[in-house]
């Protein structure tokens, strides 16, 4: 048996038919409802034609008894042995040491060809609140070992808990240098807030790397562009490291899609097309509990994590029930139909789902962790017009104001929300009235940058100063790529921005740009 060098401390164009798009909806909707493989003959391997385990190994959704486990086989082991086209059995190891000499459990699942020999074995049986290690084996090959940590026991009082967000890595324009220093954080775990991949093409000018091919819309498209991905090395080291709490923004399927609409010239059935291979793709790629998928292009991934009586999360999708980005997708100035009341983000069912679990909730701290900036950016025309990005939550402002009035009449303990998708850091004080700073201040947003997307960056621009005039309840912006880490106490919740000086070569250092604290029971944020 051999293992990999890596270890968590280190480091079409639309050609598919209604019949395709029915085909995948029925049968891979019967695959992911139960959990079970229903055809062909399962085989265990006694040996593989190639290394198995080339995009490592991952966890998620972490529970006080259990987490996901996740890994992938690769193309090339399967095939030298005929084993291309039949569900693989691969084992697991859950222990309490690095050296798996006090095995904590054993097990095995099935991973089918249908969902591209991805293995997913949702645990449970563990306790609470402590670290674990686990590895896999097929065919006498051994994984990386990774590592994960259990949530604490329901309701049980915690003294501390610390993780890390982080959004957006575009693999073409930088390095996943910030990665890499995030796989050495001591943090319980972290959040991913979307653009895991981009689906561009290639570009024809200089990049850092380059994608493979074209723009990508079908099922193998995204299966490889995931795996070319999942090959870097900083990547897997992160996923190795901890457990992830996983949700998808717009690149994973098609740059600011709204719903069944797309940006460019697809139809809406184009779209749900591509949206069913792009949600299998995700599904098969990431450490997600089969309760998540549903049928073809419908996968609801808004779900709630409880981190003892700490913190309750909410991880919401702002893109699969939103109405069309009204006026246009940029930023641009007001129309009739930004107003109407019938513009939700949200949409109805996730909406009355989070304002229900907020009003009840007795967590001492409430988190929404979501794609698309919350907090009002008002720009300018050179008239002098009022801009508005209508790709988040600016776009749809009477269902924001509903939302934060809910925050203050349900007097919610200390709502907290995490933001991804801008490309750069922000803080800001959520108001109920966002014209008025003496109106309640009813929670904070701690919008985080990019993990490589947009290239280097700079501290400041000279669009982060014209936003920050126009916006006086804005207290941070920076432009440099990184992660955020989040340190939440009974008493209080810390978060420092963490930041790379370059990610257009490899080797970027990590520093502290800024950290912000919020204490329990005042709303507003401060710096440190």
């Amino acid at each position: 048996m051999k293992t990999t060098d890596l270890q968590w401390y280190d480091l079409f164009h639309l050609n598919g038919t209604r019949r395709d798009f029915l085909r995948l909806s029925s049968s891979v909707a019967a695959l992911l409802a139960t959990g079970c493989y229903r055809g062909g003959d399962e085989w265990s391997l006694d040996s593989v034609s190639a290394y198995p385990f080339t995009l490592g190994v991952a966890s998620g959704d972490p529970a006080p008894d259990g987490m996901v486990l996740w890994t992938r086989l690769a193309k090339e082991a399967l095939e030298g042995v005929g084993a291309l086209s039949n569900p693989v059995r691969a084992h697991f190891e859950i222990a309490h040491d690095e050296s798996f000499t006090r095995l904590a459990q054993t097990g095995s699942t099935l991973a089918t060809p249908e969902l591209g020999h991805s293995a997913h074995a949702e645990i449970v049986g563990l306790d609470p609140d402590r670290w674990y290690f686990y590895r896999w084996t097929v065919g006498g090959e051994v994984s990386a070992v990774g590592r994960a940590k259990t949530a604490p026991a329901v309701g049980a009082s915690v003294d501390e808990l610390r993780f890390a967000f982080a959004s957006c890595q575009h693999y073409e324009v930088g390095y996943f240098t910030s990665l890499e220093h995030l796989s050495r954080e001591d943090v319980d775990f972290a959040v991913h807030l979307g653009d895991y991949i981009y689906e561009y093409a290639e570009h024809d000018r200089d990049t850092v790397r380059h994608h493979e091919g074209p723009e990508i819309v079908t099922l193998d498209q995204y299966r490889n562009r995931y795996a070319q991905y999942k090959s870097d090395p900083a990547l897997q080291a992160a996923h190795a490291a901890m457990p992830w709490i996983m949700t998808f923004d717009d690149h994973e399927v098609d740059n600011n899609w709204a719903s069944v609409f797309a940006q460019d010239d697809q139809s809406p059935e184009q779209l749900m097309l591509r949206r069913a291979s792009a949600f299998q793709a995700y599904y098969e790629m990431m450490p997600l509990r089969v309760s998540t998928v549903r049928n073809g292009p419908n996968m609801q991934v808004y779900r709630r994590l409880n981190f003892g009586g700490l913190i309750q999360m909410n991880v919401l999708d702002t893109r699969q029930y939103r109405s069309d980005q009204p006026c246009s997708d940029g930023r641009v100035p007001t129309c009739a139909k930004h107003i109407s009341p019938e513009q939700s983000i949200l949409g109805s069912a996730q909406r009355d789902w989070l304002f229900e679990g907020l009003a009840v909730s007795d967590a001492g701290w409430n988190v929404m962790a979501q794609q698309v900036m919350v907090t009002r950016l008002r720009g300018e025309t050179d008239e002098g017009d009022d801009t508005w990005a209508m790709d988040k939550w600016d776009g749809y402002p009477v269902e924001r104001g509903a939302f934060l009035d809910h925050l203050e009449s349900t007097a919610v303990n200390n709502p907290i929300v995490l933001t991804g998708d801008i490309h750069s850091n922000w803080v800001a004080d959520l108001h109920t009235d966002f014209d008025d700073l003496s109106s309640p201040v009813v929670g904070t947003e701690f919008v985080g940058t990019s993990l490589s997307s947009g290239g280097d960056g700079a501290d400041m621009t000279n669009g982060g100063r014209a936003t920050l005039s126009h916006n006086p309840h804005i207290k941070f912006y920076n432009g440099q790529r990184g992660y955020v880490t989040a340190t939440v106490t009974p008493d209080i919740w810390t978060s420092e921005y963490k930041v790379i000086d370059k990610v257009s070569e490899p080797g970027g250092s990590l520093s502290t740009r800024a950290t912000f604290v919020v204490e329990s029971g005042s709303p507003g944020v401060q710096e440190d």
